[in-house]
This record gives structure tokens, C-alpha cells and sequence, in this order.
């Protein structure tokens, strides 16, 4: 019987009451112990007392310098003080709640404490101690997470007993060929010494093993999905004119970046496969996306094909289409655009000229997903900022072809580390470059105090006939949280400018309330506009050179940045302010990294670092599996070979019939993904 299925009390010194408490812990089989594996380590090798920074837990040793003092604070708390002699430095050691140390605590005595190290007041509170000169191969303590009456110590002593029974018994995932290509241990040694680490070389190469494989299997349920989703869902092949495209990107008002050419083959090449395109372009605020689905539809008209192209709202749709029209009216293809506000007759008539084929491309709202929206043959859906609409709300749009291909837009960058994994069954486009002659916004952080040199700054700019955004966190006062607020914040301004025109837009008013106030800013009838964070996607307003952000510690640095490319998209030079007063160094390293860079993908990378995977898409809305031993974000190297090998594996045909990659196969199995016949 093998250990995934052998119960856990066939380990010494387990019984029935303890395998009872061990279920707590999700461990019911021999394997599920032996990978029960620690979720962090304590690091008890000796430091430098010059080297640990302020806050840093540390491992000392020194000598006791004189006698404790203890004090109590009640029946049962106390504090128990020493001063200690570290190398040359006399510092204070503080015990909470460890009265019976003071005996032992004798001047003279040789201590190894851990705990964390206040560099100001000189003093480490300790969490452990050790008496005695301790042996180094002794430093590094895995920590467990227990529950109920399992026990670090004794956790650790079921986990060694199982070692020694069925320690040789951990079945080896990976073939010869990777663990030599990539000098591996093998499974059941890098297990052990995940458990029981000598040092940290070992423990180093035991986590880059289980790192690689546990990365390895998740891309290998990627590439399978991929691998289905591709080539089990059959579209139609687009057979466009490559000289008529060519033609048309020809007569384009401007050169395309050397990113647009590049993600425009992909896509191109996606429309001529017989396979349906399942495609994500993302690019930064400005870089061009537009002109590249402008290209496509082009190719997908001109091979009589309609395209349709949703986007989140009127303003934005509005916009869309006269920009297509200006590209593709001259190329005698029909544009014509469908949003709620389109109605009667003339939405009659746009419907019935749909279903003809009469309308080459077709761009709206969600209005484009309602049942009496018939397409003649729909080839190509792109939806723009995919992220606003839900996945039913896409699929519908996609049904309503014949297996039309798709093509998901986003100006929200996503670091090349997630997207090959949230995004790993589709194929992903980036433009990674902006369109030559675009000026950077000037970005400056600036505390509450500064703000009325920043409002003069926006009135200078008003005068001059241009238009400002102010965006702040909340909509009305909060008692819980000290920060600026969208309707006080549009009464001072009220006050402050009282020769414009200042409007308010926030998450409370109704749809069309929203269109309204964008309108009005985008026709010059406001010159302020005061919003949360609605404004983040939406309207292309030109006249508008000036961003205020309040409270901009608040926001992550990618929705800084979206935030921030409101701006910026005329002529003019264009500006940002940050008005914050960070506590934390976190929220300073922020403000520091915007004012530094205007490259969205460089701050995703940095805000995914800052924030973690979780955060950075919404707490628990990532898509991204709990990984025991992998962290995406620091592993990111092994994420894009793991990702390349198991593609290999997946094309390749050793992988289906020798024996080395029967344990792969079978774990795939297991795991529910789809099998050979399947996949072919």
C-alpha cells in the first residue's frame, strides 16, 4: 500500500486520539505528515550585534553582566529585566511572563537569546533563550502551524518517526532528465531536510527542489487546459489580404512602436489559425492599444467577417467609435455604435442592419450582450478594460458568434509573473513601449500642508483654459478613518475656485448620473472633477493636465498609476500630485517609487512585491493556488522554466509512454486533468 494511502496511525506512537487531533491539521495519511512541511523557519544562527537592523528578530550571545530585576504587574504578569554583555556592547535583555528565569539569570552565565532588537532603547525582548555555549548546526527551527493539543515538539517527533518508516516509501515525481538538468535532490531527501535542516545551504537546495515541482505541476494543469481549451474549440480561420492590411496600417496617421507591430503579428496570426483565439493585450495607459484592435477588426471585415468591441462605459464607447470611424470609414467599412441611451427607431434600424450584415463593426455597452442583438457572422469580440464586466457578461458577447476569436484589453499592466499564471490557458500580448513624441507626467509628492501651493499650481493651469481632476478616497467623512473626502472636499474647492465650474462624481449616483458628469467634463462645461476612483477607467479628456491625488498613500501603486494616466493624453504638458503623509515606510517607499517612474509595468512588478498576489487583485480573487513551499512573486525565474517545461512535456510524445513519467501522468490523473484522448 503506498503512503498516500496508508492512515497516519501506521507510525509508531500514534494512536487513535492523536490521528483524531492530527485531522485538524488536514493530516490523515503517512504522505500528508511527511508534507506537512513547516511555514516558516527561525533563524538562530548568531548575528552580529552591528548588522540586525531596528525591529529585526535576532539570535545573540553574550554574557549575563549583573544581577535581573523582576517586577510584577499583577497576580500572574511580569517583567523581568537583565543586562547582558554582547561582544563589546552592554545591552538589556527583557523576559515578559518568565519570573522563575531570575534564578537561573546568574552574572557570569553564558546565554543565547532570540527575540526582536530595539536599536533606540538598546534592549531585545526576548522570545527564547538558551543557556550555555549552543552548538551552530543547531540554528534553524522550522515553525508548524498546530492546532488543539498537537505540539510543536512533538509534531516534529511523529514527523521523524515517519521518516524513518517510510521515509524511502516518498515516491520521486520527476524524471532523470530534469533532476539532473537541474542538479535536484531527490524527492524523499529534499523532504527531509525541509523538516530537519543541517544549514541553509541544505535547507536552500531542499526548497529549490519542492519549489520547481510544485510549480512544474501547476503549469502542467496550465499547459493541459491551455492545450484543450486551444485545440478542442475549433473556430474559423480568417482569410484576410496581408496586402490590404499592410495597405491599411500604411495609412495610419502615425508609425507604429516596434511593440505594436509585434503584438499586431500575434494577434494576426491568432485570426488566420484554424483554432479560436483566446488572447490578453494589455498595455500601459496610452501605449497604443486602440490602433492595434482597430487593425484586427480591419483584417476581420476584410474577410467578411463583423466585429464587435465592448467597453465599460457610454463616454468610453463614444469615443471608440469616432476613432474607428476616422481609421476605417475611408477603407468602406461600416462602423456603427449601440449603447442604452440609442433608442426607437434608430435603434431598430442599427439592429436590423446587424442581422443583414450590413455593419462591419459594431461598438457599445453591455447593451451589446441583450438578446435582441443579432450578429450575421460574428468573427472577432474584443472587450476593452475586460476586468469591468463579468465572465457571463463575456460570454454572452462570445456566443453570439460561431466560435468567434476573443480578444481581452487591458491598460491595467499585470507583471509578467502573474500573467503566465492567472492568465496561463490564454495567450498574453503586451506593449511594453509608448508611441514616440509623449510627454512623461511630471509626478510630485506632497504633504496636506503644501496643498494650497498645489491649488495655485491648478489655477495657474485653469487659466490657461485647461482642466483639473481631484480624486480622494472616500464619499462622505468617515469617523474611523482621517482622510479627505469627495463631497467636502468638492465644498472647500467650491469656495477656493469660484470662477469655475466644479462637478462631483462618486460610486452612489446611478449610472446615468455618472455619463452626465463625465460629459460635462469632457465637453469643458466643468473644469474640476472631484471623484473616488470611479474616474480610473473611463473618459479620454485631453484639456486635462492636472492630477490631484488626496490621501494618495491610501492606494496601491497600480491604481496610482491608472489614476495618474487620466492625464497626460494631449499636447500639453501634464502633472500629478501625490498629497499624502505616509506613517509607514511602506506608504513612503510608494510616493518615492511614483514620482520615480512612469513605467505601469515596472510599478506592478514593484506593487506586487509591496502587496503580494492577494492584495494586488482583490483578497481571495487572485486565481492563484495556495502553493505550499512556491511564492510566485520571488520565484518568479523558476515560474517561467517550470512554465516552459511543462509545455515541452505536454507536446512531447516520450511523455505519454515511458515509464520515467508514469508518476507525472498518474498525478495528472488524480488531479482531474483531461487524458491523452482527451487532449489530443
Amino acid at each position: 500500500m503506498s503512503i498516500d494511502q496508508l492512515p497516519v496511525t501506521s507510525i509508531q506512537g500514534i494512536g487513535e486520539s492523536k490521528a483524531e487531533d492530527l485531522k485538524l491539521l488536514g493530516v490523515s495519511t503517512v504522505k500528508d505528515l511527511l508534507e506537512y512541511l513547516p511555514y516558516r523557519y527561525e533563524d538562530h544562527q548568531l548575528k552580529d550585534l552591528r548588522d540586525v537592523k531596528h525591529e529585526e528578530k535576532a539570535t545573540l550571545e553574550g554574557k549575563v553582566h549583573s544581577e535581573p530585576s523582576l517586577a510584577f504587574y499583577s497576580r500572574k504578569k511580569s517583567k523581568l529585566s537583565v543586562k547582558v554583555l554582547v561582544g563589546r556592547y552592554l545591552i538589556t535583555v527583557v523576559f515578559f511572563n518568565r519570573a522563575y528565569l531570575k534564578k537561573q539569570l546568574s552574572p557570569g552565565a553564558t546565554i543565547t537569546v532570540t527575540g526582536k532588537w530595539d536599536i533606540h532603547r538598546m534592549t531585545l525582548t526576548a522570545s527564547d533563550v538558551k543557556f550555555g555555549v549552543q552548538p551552530q548546526d543547531e540554528s534553524i527551527d522550522p515553525v508548524y502551524s498546530v492546532k488543539g493539543t498537537i505540539h510543536m515538539k512533538s509534531l516534529r517527533r511523529m514527523i521523524k518517526q515517519g521518516f524513518v518508516q517510510f521515509g524511502r516509501d516518498i515516491e520521486e515525481l520527476l524524471p532523470p532528465e530534469l533532476l539532473e538538468s537541474y542538479r535536484l535532490l531527490p524527492r524523499n531527501r529534499a523532504l527531509y531536510w525541509l523538516h530537519f535542516p543541517k544549514n541553509y545551504t541544505i535547507l536552500k537546495q531542499a526548497r529549490r527542489r519542492m519549489v520547481y515541482e510544485e510549480l512544474l505541476l501547476f503549469q502542467l494543469k496550465m499547459q493541459a487546459f491551455r492545450k484543450v481549451n486551444r485545440e478542442q474549440s475549433k473556430g474559423e480561420a480568417k482569410l484576410f489580404s496581408k496586402e490590404n492590411v499592410d495597405e491599411f496600417i500604411s495609412s495610419l496617421p502615425f508609425p507604429l512602436t516596434k511593440a505594436q507591430k509585434r503584438v499586431t503579428d500575434e494577434i494576426l496570426r491568432d485570426l488566420k489559425s484554424s483554432y479560436r483565439m483566446n488572447r490578453l493585450l494589455q498595455g500601459d495607459v496610452g501605449s497604443g492599444k486602440t490602433v492595434v484592435a482597430a487593425i484586427c477588426l480591419f483584417a476581420a471585415a476584410n474577410s467578411h467577417f463583423q466585429g464587435a468591441l465592448m467597453v465599460p462605459t457610454e463616454i468610453l464607447a463614444e469615443q471608440h467609435y469616432q476613432s474607428l470611424v476616422d481609421l476605417l470609414s475611408r477603407h468602406d467599412i461600416t462602423v456603427e455604435l449601440l449603447t442604452s441611451s440609442i433608442k426607437g427607431k434608430r435603434r431598430a434600424e442599427i439592429l436590423d442592419q446587424l442581422a443583414d450584415g450590413k455593419i462591419d463593426i459594431l461598438v457599445g455597452t453591455h447593451a451589446l450582450i441583450q438578446e435582441e442583438v443579432e450578429f450575421k457572422r460574428l468573427g472577432l469580440v474584443i472587450t476593452d478594460e475586460q476586468h469591468r464586466f463579468g465572465v457571463g457578461q463575456r460570454r454572452i458577447l462570445r456566443e453570439k458568434g460561431l466560435d468567434p476569436d476573443v480578444l481581452f484589453m487591458t491598460a491595467t499592466p499585470i507583471p509578467r509573473t502573474l500573467a503566465i499564471s492567472v492568465f496561463g490557458d490564454m495567450d498574453v500580448s503586451t506593449i511594453d513601449e509608448m508611441p514616440a513624441g509623449r510627454k512623461t507626467i511630471e509626478t510630485y509628492w506632497t504633504k496636506h500642508t503644501s496643498l494650497d501651493r498645489v491649488l495655485a499650481f491648478v489655477e495657474k493651469e485653469l487659466k490657461k483654459g485647461r482642466q483639473a481632476y481631484v480624486i480622494c478616497p472616500l464619499i462622505e467623512e468617515s469617523e474611523k478613518l482621517d482622510v479627505q473626502n469627495a463631497i467636502d472636499v468638492h465644498f472647500q474647492l467650491s469656495q477656493y475656485f469660484t470662477s469655475y465650474q466644479i462637478g462631483l462624481m462618486h460610486g452612489r449616483l446611478h449610472p446615468s448620473e455618472k455619463e452626465e458628469v463625465m460629459k460635462k467634463f469632457a465637453e469643458n462645461q466643468c473644469q474640476i472633477l472631484v471623484s473616488t476612483t470611479v474616474v480610473e477607467v473611463g473618459v479620454n479628456v485631453p484639456n486635462a493636465t492636472v492630477m490631484v491625488i488626496y490621501d494618495a498613500e491610501r492606494f496601491g501603486l497600480s491604481q496610482l498609476h491608472q489614476l495618474r494616466g487620466r492625464v497626460g493624453r494631449g499636447r500639453d504638458q501634464s502633472y500629478c500630485f501625490l498629497i499624502a503623509d505616509p506613517k509607514s515606510d511602506e506608504g513612503k517607499e510608494r510616493m518615492r517609487i511614483m514620482t520615480e517612474t512612469n513605467d505601469g509595468f515596472a510599478l506592478s512588478e514593484k506593487d506586487l512585491e509591496l502587496r503580494g498576489p492577494g492584495d494586488f487583485f482583490g483578497h481571495k480573487q487572485s486565481g492563484l493556488p495556495d502553493f505550499k513551499m512556491a511564492d510566485i512573486v520571488h520565484d518568479y525565474r523558476v515560474l517561467e522554466v517550470a512554465r516552459q517545461d511543462a509545455a515541452k512535456l505536454i507536446h512531447s510524445e516520450r511523455f505519454w509512454i515511458e515509464p520515467e513519467y508514469k508518476p507525472l501522468r498518474e498525478y495528472m490523473e488524480k488531479e482531474g486533468i483531461l487524458n491523452r484522448e482527451r487532449l489530443d
